[in-house]
C-alpha cells in the first residue's frame, strides 16, 4: 500500500514521518512543496505517474490565517485550485484523498459543539478558502475523506505551544485571549486518526471532524504548556478585543468527533492528557 503525503515539511507531514514506522504495511512517499506543487496540475499529474498511490493525504496548505487577509490570491492558489488538482490526480489514478480542513470553516457563533451537518460560515479568507477546497474537492470525485480538526500543536513546525515557549524565554510576563473557545489538537494524534482511517480499508467517504476531546480558551491552553513544562511565568487573560488581529477567529469552535469515532473507532485523547505525551 502506497501512501503520498503532500506538505511533507509542515507539522502533520512531520509527525506522519514520525510515526511512519509503527506502520509497515503502508510505504510512505513524503513530498514536500519542491517536490510537489500542488498549485501546479501538470508537477502533480508528473509525480502521481511515477508514485501511483493508493492514498493521498494532502496536509498541503496555506494556513497564515492573518495574512491570508492580505494575501487572497496566494491562499486561493493553494487551499483552493491545489485541492482541486490533488482531486483530479487523486481521480485518474483511482486515488483515495484525505484532505485536512479546518474548524475555520464556522463563524463560531454557537455554543455547542460543531458536527458535520452544521452549515459552515467562515468569517475570514483562511477559512472561505479551505470551504471552497473542500467544495472543489466535492465537485471533481466521491473518494474522500475531508477531516476538519482545530487548533494544530506539536513538536514540529510552527504552532501555539512552541510561540508561547518561545515567549516565555523572552519575557516575565504573557497575555493570552480568554474568550476564544476551541480544542487543542496534538497533531501525531491526528496522524495516527488518519492512518486509522487508511489502515480500515473503510469506503465510508465523506467530512469527519477530528480534534483531542474537552474544550479550554487560548489562556487555559497557554496555563497548561507552561505548568506541564515547569514553567513559572506571569499570565495574563485578556479579552479578544485587546488584541485585534486583521482575521476574526470563531468564537467558539469545539468540533463534535460522534461521527469520526462511530465509524472508524477511534478512542480519542482528552487535550490534557495528550499535551502531556
Amino acid at each position: 500500500m502506497v501512501a503520498l503525503v503532500t506538505g511533507a515539511n509542515g507539522q502533520l507531514g512531520q509527525s506522519l514521518r514520525f510515526i511512519a514506522p509503527n506502520y509497515p504495511e503502508i510505504h510512505f512517499v513524503f513530498c514536500s512543496s519542491t517536490d510537489l506543487d500542488i498549485s501546479n496540475l501538470e508537477n502533480c499529474k508528473t509525480v502521481f505517474s511515477k508514485i501511483k498511490p493508493n492514498y493521498c493525504i494532502n496536509a498541503a496548505a496555506y494556513t497564515a490565517v492573518d495574512k491570508a487577509e492580505s494575501e487572497s490570491e496566494k491562499a486561493h492558489l493553494i487551499n483552493v485550485i491545489g485541492a482541486r488538482n490533488i482531486a483530479e490526480v487523486c481521480k485518474e489514478y483511482s486515488t483515495i484523498l484525505l484532505h485536512i480542513s479546518t474548524d475555520f470553516v464556522f463563524d463560531g457563533n454557537t455554543s455547542k459543539a460543531y458536527s458535520e451537518n452544521d452549515i459552515p460560515n467562515p468569517k475570514g479568507v483562511y477559512g472561505q478558502t479551505k470551504l471552497d477546497g473542500e467544495k472543489a474537492i466535492q465537485s471533481v470525485f466521491d473518494d474522500y475523506y475531508i477531516i476538519r480538526t482545530s487548533w494544530v500543536y506539536s513538536q514540529f513546525g510552527n504552532n501555539f505551544m512552541k510561540t508561547m515557549l518561545r515567549l516565555a524565554s523572552e519575557r516575565d510576563s504573557i497575555s493570552v485571549v480568554n474568550d476564544q473557545i476551541g480544542t487543542p489538537t496534538n497533531a501525531v494524534d491526528l496522524a495516527a486518526a488518519l492512518l486509522k482511517i487508511i489502515t480500515s480499508n473503510s469506503s465510508s467517504f465523506g467530512i469527519y471532524h477530528f480534534s483531542n476531546e474537552g474544550q479550554c480558551s487560548w489562556y487555559d491552553f497557554a496555563k497548561e504548556i507552561f505548568e506541564v513544562n515547569n514553567i513559572n511565568i506571569d499570565l495574563q487573560d485578556i479579552p479578544t478585543s485587546d488584541f485585534p488581529t486583521p482575521a476574526k477567529r470563531p468564537r467558539y469552535s469545539v468540533l463534535d468527533k460522534t461521527k469520526i469515532k462511530r465509524v472508524f473507532g477511534l478512542e480519542i485523547k482528552n487535550w490534557e492528557e495528550s499535551l502531556k505525551v
